[in-house]
């Protein structure tokens, strides 16, 4: 399998040009876990953002939990904020289907009515099966149908894209 992959790193440079003008320190941001966490960590860090930043593990929001089950290594939620009337960011590192995002916006509603939800991702792949889409891209990619496209962050915290087989 033959895909040109970008550079996670330049297309994560991409979100920061992107979003700068956007956001406010008052802009709440929340990844979802994990490599939606990893991109945001880093975005909330560089674009100086005051509202602590949230984590959502949306494995009991899933619509195929029964199948899948409870990953292992998958922390809980945290918003340490409150997201009523505020605008949000919610960020992922690969939108393919719209079903994880979908659960994410499920269990967000748990916390309250933000005023808005703006989407961001590292790399959208297309092949949606609900209708949702991203504010904001750092790129979109061809992925093959059946192929996974997955983020990967090494010890020093730069991020990398793979694609393999399956998935």
């Amino acid at each position: 399998m033959s895909v040109a992959l970008p550079d996670a790193e330049r297309v994560y440079a991409e979100l920061v040009r992107q979003l700068e003008p956007l956001v406010t320190p008052e802009t709440g941001m929340v990844g979802i876990q994990t490599g939606g966490a990893w991109v945001a960590e880093r975005l909330h860090r560089d674009l100086g953002l005051v509202v602590p930043l949230g984590t959502l593990n949306i494995s009991f929001y899933r619509d195929d939990y029964a199948s899948s089950g409870l990953h292992a290594n998958v922390r809980p939620s945290q918003i340490p904020f409150d997201v009523n009337g505020r605008r949000l960011l919610l960020v992922d590192d690969v939108l393919f289907t719209g079903r994880t995002v979908r659960g994410a916006m499920n269990e967000l509603f748990d916390y309250g009515r933000p005023e808005s939800i703006g989407l961001v991702v590292l790399v959208d792949r297309g092949g949606r099966q609900l209708p949702i889409c991203a504010q904001i891209v750092g790129a979109t990619l061809a992925v093959p149908a059946g192929a996974k496209l997955d983020l990967r962050r090494d010890g020093a915290g730069r991020l990398s894209l793979h694609l393999e087989p399956g998935g």
